[in-house]
């Protein structure tokens, strides 16, 4: 159950191929990805912010451990909004 605050995501459609792709490969990303996108929601700020982008925007990027393989967050996914 959602409450009346919670941020409402919108994938494009390049992450939404992209993950398609990789569902392939490594059949836990769709799991993997899920905590982070559930934090987002809430609006938790993950990750960290990347700068010089410009004015208008603020982007982060987020590390996300592949749970497929037995590596570190380092060998894992970059998520990047």
């Amino acid at each position: 159950m959602q409450s009346d605050d919670a941020i409402s995501i919108r994938f494009s459609d390049e992450f939404e191929e992209e993950l398609y792709r990789f569902s392939k490969r490594f059949r836990n990303i769709r799991s993997d990805v899920q905590p982070i996108t559930l934090q987002l929601q809430q609006g938790n700020i993950v990750g960290d912010r990347i700068a010089g982008i410009g004015e208008e925007y603020i982007v982060y990027k987020v590390r996300v451990r592949n749970s497929s393989i037995q590596k570190y967050k380092s060998a894992g996914y970059r998520l990047i909004y």
